[in-house]
């Protein structure tokens, strides 16, 4: 490993400061830590440079800090804060950035606060003083980031999302559209006789997918062979439609987006689509 490597690197430097130590090879034993030394160094810059962010115009820097922890020894105080200091970098270069990207998007005039990420850190990893207790942290941060990250996807795609409205208040009002409780609409192309799934059976269908305003994204007649699923495992709209279908029938389903893909962005498919599926459903608990 990488941090191994940087950890056996920094073994072999005995000097203080941020100079770089001057080798002594007087015995075989010096040359071999030499060459240790040097050997564990492959790819070291790369990682200091790609993954924890350090500037190369700052290596002297980096070299103090590797001699000053190389040389900590055993000191437990000195080992807990470097420790703090790696792991405080972490949260700089890659954590908060990551979550910053994940609730905003590309986004980059949104950000988290600092001071009350590191508030919350400090009381989870000393368990004292914490205003809630590690699960509800979880529980809480999972369905705000959910109601952020969608209040932002909104302001970006919010035409998108009227469309989608739009199209589906249109479209209910068209000759041989029905509308299901869930709010999604079908219309018949062909009836079937055959037996009706629930949401646990297993069904064969084929199907072709597209956006309200004609572009297919997905298609199994494309690929030349139905798909194979459980009902209640693909996004609401198609459960919905699907628990009404008697097997053997072919219908058109629209989908409002928040039985589709909502504020996600799945391949082609923009966050806040409606969708229109051709759905024909072959067999109920296929052999």
């Amino acid at each position: 490993m990488v941090v191994a490597a940087m950890a056996t690197a920094a073994a072999a430097f005995t000097a203080c400061g941020n100079s770089t130590p001057t080798a002594n090879l007087k015995s075989d034993v010096d040359s071999l830590s030499y060459a240790i030394g040097m050997a564990q160094t492959n790819g070291l810059k790369e990682y200091l440079v790609d993954r924890m962010g350090v500037d190369t115009a700052y290596m002297a820097d980096f070299i103090k800090g590797l001699n000053e922890g190389a040389n900590a020894g055993d000191n437990k105080k000195k080992a807990a804060y470097y420790a703090g200091i790696q792991i405080g970098q972490q949260i700089s270069n890659q954590m908060v950035k990551g979550i910053e990207h994940e609730v905003f998007g590309n986004d980059s005039t949104q950000n988290i606060s600092l001071k009350n990420f590191m508030a919350g850190f400090v009381s989870g990893v000393i368990n004292k003083g914490g205003l809630m207790t590690n699960d509800t942290a979880q529980v809480i941060a999972q369905n705000l980031m959910t109601k952020i990250k969608t209040r932002s996807m909104e302001k970006e795609y919010g035409p998108n999302k009227a469309e989608g409205v739009k199209f589906m208040a249109d479209n209910a009002k068209k000759e041989g559209v029905k509308t299901l409780e869930s709010g999604v609409q079908y219309k018949v192309i062909k009836e079937g006789k055959g037996a009706i799934p629930t949401d646990s059976s297993m069904v064969k269908v084929h199907y072709e997918g597209k956006t309200i305003d004609g572009k297919v994204f997905d298609s199994s007649y494309k690929r030349g062979e139905p798909i194979t699923l459980r009902c209640n495992q693909t996004i609401k709209g198609w459960t919905d439609a699907m628990v009404h279908m008697p097997a053997g029938s072919v219908w058109e389903v629209y989908i409002p987006q928040e039985l589709g893909y909502g504020e996600r962005e799945q391949g082609e498919i923009k966050p806040f689509s409606a969708l229109i599926f051709k759905i024909e459903l072959l067999e109920v608990n296929p052999k």
